[in-house]
């Protein structure tokens, strides 16, 4: 782990050129990141819990993550980047995610700052902790890492509820509570996508998700703005589904399945995770009144 730590780390320090992971939902797909020669591979939440047949809704545990960070680590040779959600829990929590990330082999993870159960950072409806709180895990997260090599990767999803100036705010607190890399989620408009690494005091990395809340960009622009990593979580995911969709149709001499979610962005893509389903159950539950509710039938 320490070497691929520290290959990690010269490339955000600038002496690489900017980083570009491509996401990757399992082994396999590692696999062929890395046979492309790209210099690491992002392990994608998303990804993962498309691959374990959930929507992005924050349904996986730590554990299921790590045992996805796992295989993906032992079978390439360069640096993994995890996304490790919200640290499942509070600063104690994070202390067992960190530990467990790095004894999987990964070089990085990135921990935000929504609260739990998180959602995909380009959907509508999420909500963030207390700046705080959140610090408080990001400096668990740095203390608590046993190689100093392991990156930190500090995600802030403020944009989208308390606004750009917070947002660049909490990366630079969370930079000086020790992370290494500031990734603040889905900023609107291309002006805040180039403002952001002459704001923020410190490496930034960029979420590529088309169809997402931000505007394309091109990652010859990003690298020119000063960005030092892009992840492109969805690289293999949604063309992978479009492939599977193709060659079931020629099995059956049907139609394919209209690929909607190419372009549409991820609440598309997460529908044929089940995401509808899921809506549902939340609509159920938050519009259960328990004063009024008639008692549950025992089952026999």
């Amino acid at each position: 782990m320490s070497g691929a730590s520290a290959s990690l780390r010269a490339a955000i320090a600038g002496q690489a050129p900017m980083l570009v992971a491509p996401g990757v939902y399992d082994a396999l797909t590692a696999r062929l990141v890395a046979a492309r020669g790209f210099d690491a591979v992002y392990m994608t939440g998303a990804g993962t819990a498309a691959a374990y047949g959930y929507p992005d809704y924050g349904l996986l545990t730590m554990s299921e993550m790590v045992a996805n960070a796992t295989r993906i680590a032992q079978v390439v040779d360069r640096p993994v980047i995890a996304d490790a959600d919200t640290g499942y829990g509070n600063e104690l929590n994070v202390v067992r995610t960190v530990r467990a990330f790095a004894h999987a082999g990964v070089a990085a993870i990135h921990i935000e700052d929504q609260a739990f159960p998180k959602r995909c950072g380009h959907l509508v409806g999420k909500e963030i902790v207390e700046r705080d709180v959140w610090l408080r895990k990001i400096r668990a997260a740095c203390e608590s890492r046993l190689d100093p090599e392991f990156v930190i990767i500090a995600r802030t999803d403020a944009r989208a509820v308390a606004g750009f100036d917070e947002a660049v705010e909490r990366a630079n607190r969370a930079l000086t509570a020790g992370a290494d890399v500031a990734f603040v989620e889905a900023p609107e408009t291309i002006e805040e996508i180039e403002e952001i690494p002459r704001l923020v005091e410190g490496p930034c990395l960029f979420n590529v998700v088309p169809g997402g809340r931000s505007p394309e960009v091109r990652l010859d622009a990003l690298a020119q703005w000063g960005y030092r990593i892009a992840i492109l979580p969805g690289a293999l995911l949604g063309p992978v589904v479009i492939a599977c969709d193709q060659a079931l149709a020629s099995i059956t001499g049907e139609e394919p399945v209209t690929p909607e979610h190419e372009g549409a962005g991820p609440a598309a893509f997460f529908g044929r995770a089940g995401g509808g389903e899921w809506d549902k159950l939340q609509e159920r539950y938050a519009a259960f009144d328990p004063v009024s509710a008639s008692p549950v039938e025992e089952r026999p």
